[in-house]
């Protein structure tokens, strides 16, 4: 597993909220020169999230053109987990490779209260290969950045 943790400085019930609700999903989900739309959120074990990630940023759309991906991608994630306000546990269908079948990626977020705000404490299992992984983390750890700035 991956790990990436960070300070927010908001209560967990913040950080919560943030994370489980459309309006709070919007806010920050997404990576730099991306914006996310939340069409679906059942929050319960076996609920989904679906979404799309749309590239904005000129940056952004000329990567995504260049490694032969959409500008808009929907995303589904299931929800394997829900202890709130402490645990959010997800499977992420990875279905945007380019030359690769479809798979799933486990998600463990726990939410840890703190002096600071919250700690963040983020697992993801790596995905088909390194390069992969690497663009994981670093969109991953991008939004945690963007959620302590929300917020901060």
């Amino acid at each position: 597993m991956e790990t990436i943790e960070r300070i927010i400085p908001a209560p967990v019930d913040t950080v919560w909220r943030l994370w489980t609700t459309p309006e709070g999903i919007a806010q920050w989900w997404a990576p730099d020169g991306f914006r996310t739309d939340v069409s679906a959120l059942e929050l319960r074990p076996g609920g989904e999230l679906v979404y799309t990630m749309t590239a904005i940023a000129p940056e952004m759309v000329a990567f995504m053109e260049q490694s032969g991906m959409p500008l808009s991608t929907e995303s589904r994630k299931v929800f394997t987990e829900l202890d709130e306000p402490t645990r959010i546990a997800y499977r992420s269908l990875i279905d945007f490779v380019p030359d690769h079948a479809p798979y799933e990626q486990l998600t463990v977020v726990d939410l840890v209260p703190t002096e600071e705000g919250t700690r963040v404490v983020m697992q993801a299992e790596p995905l088909h290969d390194e390069v992969w992984t690497e663009r994981l983390v670093a969109g991953r750890a991008n939004e945690l950045e963007n959620l302590a700035r929300l917020v901060g």
